[in-house]
């Protein structure tokens, strides 16, 4: 069996550096609640268009260097981002067919899972949320999907991803 040679680490490293630099990017206390959560939408892409090249352990580096950057508990990001991974490798041929509208709603389930998960280990942490913006996330990120799908599906494609 002739394997292809994998083609474009540098462009699908360069996605989770722009996704990590997005997310901690500086924006207006009003605006930064409603923050997309970014890594996790470039990591739901590349799981679904490349799942024997982006997948867990992956996703466990990102979340070890996401946590490095928001100060937070060593490994909650990481374990949410693992978890995340898995799902979309273990439901990634259903994802890809599905109309992006479709996309979108299930990337809001996803998110909603990975903030359920932070939330968790919060509560067990003792830490304190505003309960009702703490959501806002998971919505943006719905909103952000089609573009996030679109950019990175045109960026794969120009520079041959594979």
């Amino acid at each position: 069996m002739i394997q292809k040679k994998a083609r474009g680490s540098e462009i699908i490293a360069f996605s989770f550096i722009a996704a990590l630099a997005l997310t901690v990017f500086p924006l207006p206390e009003w605006l930064s609640v409603a923050r997309p959560e970014w890594v996790t939408l470039v990591l739901i892409y590349w799981c679904m268009a490349l799942p024997n090249r982006v997948g867990v352990g992956i996703a466990w580096g990102v979340g070890l260097i996401l946590d490095v950057l928001r100060i937070g508990l060593l490994g909650q990001n990481a374990l949410t981002l693992c978890i995340i991974a898995y799902i979309t490798l273990k439901l990634y041929q259903r994802l890809r067919v599905f109309p992006l509208w479709q996309q979108a709603l299930s990337v809001f389930a996803l998110v909603s899972l990975s903030q359920m998960l932070i939330l968790w280990v919060k509560g067990i942490t003792g830490q304190s949320i505003d309960i009702w913006t703490y959501w806002l996330p998971s919505i943006s990120s719905m909103i952000a999907w089609p573009l996030v799908f679109i950019t990175m599906r045109a960026l794969r494609r120009k520079f041959k991803v594979s």
